[in-house]
This record gives C-alpha cells, sequence and structure tokens, in this order.
C-alpha cells in the first residue's frame, strides 16, 4: 500500500503546563533537586492497599495452552481491536496490520515520517468508540499521536489520510513511553518516557517522563491536574503499560533503572519519584509503587487487566506476571522463558488473553516463527 500523505490542519505541538506555578503545592516535590536515586528495600505492606471495589473483583487465570494466533510479526509493538478484528503495529516498518480468522496480516497502511532507531518507531495504538485508530510514533521531530478515520470492511480495512492530533513530545533512541490508551472517562492517555533527559520527570513545563490525558482531539480537559497542561501524573522514567480495572482504578507498569521495576496505581496529579527515587521508599512526598521488581527479572511493557487480575507481559523477564488485584502485594509467573520477551498482553473481543513476542527487536533471541501472537484461554482462579 502506498505510503499516505500527512494532514495536520488540527496539529496541537506538545508543551508543557504555562499554569504549573500556581499548582505547585498540588502536584508534590516538583521543584525540590534531584538527589542520587536510591531504594531501601521495604515490606511489601508498604504497598498501599487497593480499594474495597477492586478486592471485589474476581480473579481470572490461565486455563489452557498457548495457540498462535499469528507468526512471522517483524518487531511488533502493540495490539488493539476495532470490533473483533486485531490490528498490531510493526516498530521499525512503520505498518499497521490487521489480522484475519487463518491467521493472516494484511497491511493497513504505513505511518507516515516513522524514524526507526533503539526503542523508537511506531509504537502504542488505541482505538475509540467511533472506530479511530490512534498511532503513537516517533518522527523526525519528536514523538507524536496520529487519528486515522477507518472504513472498509475486515480484510479489506483501510486508513484515510492521518491527522496529527499531538506532536514535538520529547524523543530519543531510549525510553519514549509510547503506550496510548482509551480511558473508562472517554480520554486519550499516553505515556511519554523521559527520553534520557531524568530531571524533566520533575518538571512539570515538559511532558517528558509523564503520564498525558487529552481529549480525542489533543486538547488539555478542563479537569486535569495542571489548568492547560496534559500532564495527568509525573515522576516517570519509562512506562510502558496502561490499563483500569473495571472499577475505574487505573495501573500502570514502569521501567526502573538499575533498581526497580514497578507496578503503580496511578492517581491525577501524583508524583511518582523518579529520578529522585525508585521503587518503594516510604517518602509522603511521593507515590511507592503497589509492586517492584528486578529490572533483569521483569521489565515490564504492556499490561491488561481482566476481572480481578492484572497481567504484565515481561521483556527481560521473559515472562507473564499476574498481579490479584485483591492483594497487589503478590504475583505469580507464567510462561517463563517458554516463548522468549513479551511487549504486550490483551483481553480480546473473545475474553481470551493474547500476548505478543517480541524477539525479533534486536535484543532477543528469535526462533523460526517469531514474532507471534499468542492466545490463551481464560477461567475464574481456582
Amino acid at each position: 500500500m502506498d505510503r499516505r500523505t500527512m494532514n495536520t490542519p488540527h496539529r496541537r505541538r506538545a508543551r508543557g503546563g504555562a499554569a504549573a506555578i500556581a499548582v505547585v503545592a498540588l502536584l508534590s516535590a516538583c521543584s525540590a533537586e534531584p538527589e542520587s536515586v536510591t531504594s531501601p528495600v521495604l515490606s511489601p505492606s508498604a504497598a498501599p492497599a487497593p480499594s474495597a471495589t477492586t478486592d471485589a473483583l474476581e480473579p481470572v487465570a490461565l486455563s489452557g495452552d498457548p495457540v498462535d494466533v499469528v507468526t512471522g510479526l517483524e518487531a511488533p509493538w502493540s495490539i488493539a481491536f476495532l470490533g473483533d478484528t486485531a490490528i498490531v503495529s510493526e516498530r521499525d516498518s512503520g505498518r499497521i496490520l490487521e489480522l484475519d480468522d487463518d491467521g493472516d496480516a494484511r497491511e493497513i497502511t504505513t505511518v507516515p515520517g516513522v524514524v526507526a532507531g533503539g526503542e523508537g518507531g511506531l509504537l502504542g495504538l488505541a482505538v475509540d468508540a467511533d472506530e479511530r485508530l490512534f498511532a503513537y510514533s516517533t518522527g523526525a521531530d519528536g514523538n507524536r499521536i496520529h487519528r486515522f478515520d477507518m472504513s472498509g470492511e475486515p480484510g479489506a480495512l483501510a486508513a484515510d489520510e492521518p491527522e496529527t492530533i499531538l506532536d514535538g513530545l520529547p524523543s530519543s533512541r531510549t525510553h519514549n513511553g509510547g503506550r496510548i490508551a482509551i480511558g473508562p472517562d472517554g480520554m486519550l492517555y499516553a505515556s511519554a518516557g523521559d527520553a534520557g533527559d531524568p530531571d524533566s520527570a520533575q518538571d512539570t513545563d515538559s511532558l517528558g517522563g509523564k503520564i498525558l490525558r487529552m481529549t480525542l482531539d489533543g486538547d488539555a480537559p478542563d479537569d486535569n491536574p495542571i489548568a492547560g497542561s496534559l500532564v495527568y501524573s509525573l515522576g516517570h522514567r519509562n512506562v510502558q503499560g496502561l490499563d483500569w480495572a473495571e472499577d475505574g482504578t487505573m495501573f500502570a507498569t514502569e521501567f526502573g533503572q538499575n533498581t526497580w521495576d514497578e507496578l503503580n496505581l496511578i492517581e491525577p496529579g501524583a508524583n511518582y519519584g523518579w529520578p529522585v527515587v525508585e521503587g518503594i521508599v516510604g517518602r509522603s512526598e511521593f507515590v511507592d509503587p503497589v509492586q517492584q521488581w528486578s529490572p533483569a527479572d521483569a521489565s515490564p511493557s504492556g499490561m491488561a487487566i481482566v476481572g480481578g487480575t492484572v497481567f504484565v507481559a515481561n521483556l527481560r523477564g521473559q515472562l507473564l506476571r499476574t498481579v490479584p488485584l485483591g492483594d497487589t502485594t503478590q504475583a505469580a509467573d507464567e510462561l517463563a522463558g517458554e516463548f522468549g520477551r513479551l511487549r504486550d498482553v490483551v483481553e480480546a473481543p473473545d475474553g481470551s488473553l493474547w500476548v505478543l513476542t517480541n524477539n525479533t527487536d534486536g535484543r532477543g533471541d528469535p526462533g523460526a516463527t517469531d514474532d507471534r501472537i499468542l492466545r490463551i484461554p481464560l477461567s475464574p482462579a481456582a
């Protein structure tokens, strides 16, 4: 398919919060000078308890053997669903693919101007209630988010010319964030990494090192923590997983540096500490993660919350981690070492769990059929 041109009449250039000074008290410790990263090992009981409504959600578990949905993908990054049709992004090629019931992949379009290198390229995908497709990618002038109107039937989907709703986000060869998701409030959320500039995560005038919340046109909602700013939470290094429990509780997975990777419960206006702290430290000005892991055992990327269970795809750890919402200090490991690096995990429309491998991204050891998507049935946990 021909590369489509970019239509940008409503482009919003990324910027920080001009009104940030008025709300410094709301976002604690934003003006603190970064200290050396420290992370004393504390008891898991230091993690905040989940809410009562989250406790009541029924946990689910894997209940069958994984089967291939599709094989032969090239550095895939994200899965989204347009109705019952799976849509997949490929990081380095910039292609957006649709999958059919026979496991065949068909190119819908190529995102224009994708600059792939290191961890940059075509990253997260999301679909809104009007079946418009959103894509986060790296361009020559930074990371950006495009919106595509879609047409056609499954097997022959087409994407109109993309509209850039946000651009100029910080980018580099590493720490690009890149996960996007439509929240239960109908807003678009995006993770922006610190792009190799750790201090930006504590700077409310920068969108680096943040979780962003915006309208579907890329504007700042009136009820965001900082008036006129897209910043929803700060103090993040490189968030790559976003999802919500059925009661609306928001969680995110985050790559740490050398000490702790994190699972965080996200609150509007909260400060998660990077680069001042990493992991559970018990300092009142920062929100501790509900769980932390050694980066060698984790590198948590995409996540999916199904019922009362959080599923986290891990890259270096090469496993699928499950965390019960009823006790977020606990975890169990699944698929350990069986399929290599795991980049994304989503709940499919049929209620099964789909897991995306990521062995062809330059850091894995690809097998003959990599990369692939695995389908795994779910059932209530015993």
